[in-house]
């Protein structure tokens, strides 16, 4: 197996290849990885998403050669755009918000001879939408998810996998980590000159960015902690009301949206 597309709600990724193991991030139904290296029943993987690397069991994903993976990669734009759906199959199964959707057309995706019938909300992200208020709709979608660590879907999710996806709903495509995500777009340097969709990051006591969320004024902010929440913050960082303290410092902000 040199290329795979992952075929389930969701799929675990680990740090290493056992089920003990961290899980480091998930696969969502309709996204491809290509196959690294193989160890018994467990396959390293590189996501092509975000070109994120983890291990994964190889019975939780369906095998693909390479034109079919370029194939998929160049016609699916659609994701599911509902909290949670049902692709309609022989044995139907869930899906969740910003799953993708491959070769999808009329109510229909399919992967090699496979047919997948889903008639709930769709996104085209064909073309990224670098609409401020979109952002901040789509990131409000996930209020109340809770914290999962490696986690990408409303079921459990981190910090920067909800931004991630959240970003993914508008068609642009954020790295898998916090760190890295802070690599992204240009630095805005005060509180006062961020727009709601701008990216805040937030530091540990060693001063290594462990932490992201989304500005939804400039005030507010959102972002997965404990649960995805909205929190207030200012040039400390983010302060929360129930805990009455600062619960992370500032880092920067990073702009993403042109």
């Amino acid at each position: 197996m040199t290329h795979a597309i992952c075929n389930q709600s969701i799929v675990p990724m680990r740090s290493e290849a056992s089920h003990r193991s961290e899980m480091v991030s998930q696969l969502l139904f309709g996204e491809l990885c290509e196959v690294v290296e193989q160890h018994n029943e467990w396959l390293r993987i590189k996501t092509e998403f975000d070109e994120y690397s983890g291990w994964v069991v190889a019975v939780q994903l369906q095998a693909i050669d390479i034109f079919e993976f370029q194939n998929i990669k160049k016609k699916s734009h659609f994701l599911c755009y509902d909290l949670v759906g049902v692709l309609d199959t022989a044995t139907p199964f869930p899906i969740v918000l910003g799953s993708s959707l491959p070769n999808y057309d009329h109510e229909k995706c399919i992967i090699l001879d496979k047919y997948f019938y889903y008639d709930g909300a769709v996104k085209n992200n064909v073309v990224a939408d670098h609409d401020t208020k979109k952002i901040v709709e789509n990131a409000l979608i996930y209020l109340n998810s809770p914290y999962l660590w490696g986690g990408r879907s409303p079921f459990g999710i981190d910090c920067s996998g909800f931004t991630q996806n959240v970003y993914k709903l508008s068609g642009i495509r954020l790295k898998r980590d916090a760190c890295s995500q802070a690599e992204q777009g240009e630095q805005v340097h005060l509180l006062n000159e961020t727009q709601p969709g701008d990216l805040a990051f937030f530091e540990n006591d060693e001063g290594k960015i462990t932490h992201v969320g989304i500005i939804i004024s400039e005030n507010k902010i959102v972002h997965a902690s404990g649960q995805v929440r909205i929190d207030n913050i200012d040039h400390y960082g983010i302060y929360n009301d129930e805990l009455k303290k600062y619960s992370h410092k500032l880092r920067m902000f990073r702009r993403v949206l042109s």
